[in-house]
């Protein structure tokens, strides 16, 4: 067995999360890091934040590999006193390259909301929105795209599945909350890990009771409650943590990894940061 190159690594990850399946304005892939430099040991971490970066440096980690990308929006400088630029140098000045897999990682099969929805028992969920054929070619033949829907094995209240939530997702300082009826009995569920209000019309459209998703704003949630008031009465809304539900992804993508790699005749070390990144830490 022999230890990958960074650019193996990025053959790894584009296998599971292929490139074509992020959306148009995402950004995805390699950041930091040289192709040819070789890679003994990976941190899995949500987000690129200073903390995991110094995590990265203290663990001796060649790679990082991180769900939400470290250059999302376009810098016009890497100087070192910036935020962005800081977090460059130091990655660069101790050997470690950094890749993200943003919302490939969403819409891949076995990806974010495919492990969200899975903690309620449902395994055999659908793109909440499907991608397109010219996408699809590039992911195999089972369906990719962004956010789950599927049913639950039976009927469940809504405050049920909260409890079921707060128990499975990691505790965070704002917790797990419903909008519309706790008493609700449903049985058709739409996830979207990470902040999902833009896809309010798709979760009508799938015909789901019940939407689970993160970052619920005040006049998108209000406006769905009126929506289900004068309509059929769905879906509810379930707001958790935008970290909590994804972080859960990284356990499921690290052994996906391990896997890949192991086939292709590598090793490798893959470490799960330690660092809790949700940015919310008390609350009155």
């Amino acid at each position: 067995m022999k230890h990958p190159k960074v650019s193996d690594c990025v053959k790894v990850f584009d296998s599971l999360w292929p490139p074509a399946l992020a959306e148009s304005w995402d950004s995805v892939g390699l950041a930091v890091g040289d192709p040819d430099a070789e890679v003994r040991s990976i941190l899995l971490a949500l987000d690129p934040m200073d903390a995991v970066i110094a995590e990265a440096v203290v663990l001796e980690a060649d790679l990082v590999f991180n769900h939400h990308p470290l250059m999302l929006k376009p810098v016009k400088s890497v100087n070192a006193a910036t935020l962005k630029g800081g977090a460059v140098h130091t990655l660069i000045s101790n050997g470690i390259a950094q890749f993200n897999a943003h919302t490939n990682a969403d819409s891949a099969r076995g990806g974010v909301s495919d492990v969200l929805i899975s903690l309620l028992g449902i395994t055999d969920a659908l793109p909440l929105a499907p991608h397109t054929p010219d996408q699809e070619t590039e992911s195999g033949t089972l369906p990719t795209g962004i956010g789950r829907v599927g049913d639950l094995p039976r009927p469940t209240p809504v405050r049920d599945i909260a409890r079921i939530l707060a128990e499975k997702l990691p505790r965070t300082t704002t917790g797990v909350r419903i909008a519309g009826d706790p008493a609700a009995t449903v049985t058709r569920v739409a996830v979207c890990g990470g902040a999902g209000d833009s896809l309010f019309d798709e979760v009508r459209a799938s015909g789901a009771e019940v939407y689970i998703t993160a970052d619920l704003r005040h006049h998108p949630a209000t406006e769905a409650c009126d929506t289900a008031n004068r309509g059929d009465g769905r879906p509810q809304l379930i707001d958790v943590s935008h970290w909590a539900s994804e972080t859960v992804w990284l356990d499921s993508a690290a052994r996906e990894l391990e896997a890949e790699f192991a086939e292709r005749g590598f090793t490798v070390a893959l470490q799960r940061s330690a660092i809790n990144t949700d940015p919310w830490v008390e609350r009155y």
